[in-house]
């Protein structure tokens, strides 16, 4: 006799985008180049603590790759910064002298005081 099976629930995305993070990669989509499928969070290293936030327009799909469809755009987080990412939020913020995309990392160990980079 076999064992009935479940349906698994869908499991949650990486990380959080936040309304204001949803619109600015709307806003990069509507003048993205003709080739960009979407908008790509990766980690680089970089930077004084060793890794960094990078944002680019991305035109292929990568198999490891999180993929996250919002209602501007689609939305990756590369596969092997996925583990240094679980359980941000990303927000977008703009005052009178900055604007940028700015997280909040769970993961996040220490970063730089210009808080370009992050530690884990």
């Amino acid at each position: 006799m076999n064992a009935p099976t479940r349906a698994r629930a869908p499991r949650p995305a990486a990380i959080t985008l936040t309304p204001a993070a949803e619109q600015r990669i709307a806003d990069l989509m509507g003048k993205a180049p003709a080739d960009a499928i979407g908008v790509k969070l990766s980690t680089p290293r970089r930077g004084c603590s060793g890794l960094a936030y990078s944002v680019d327009y991305v035109t292929d799909e990568q198999a490891f790759d999180e993929k996250i469809v919002t209602p501007g755009g689609t939305f990756y987080v590369d596969g092997a910064s996925v583990l240094y990412l679980i359980g941000s939020v990303m927000d977008w913020r703009e005052d009178d002298f900055t604007a940028g995309f700015v997280f909040d990392n769970p993961n996040a160990k220490g970063s730089c005081g210009c808080g370009e980079s992050f530690t884990v």
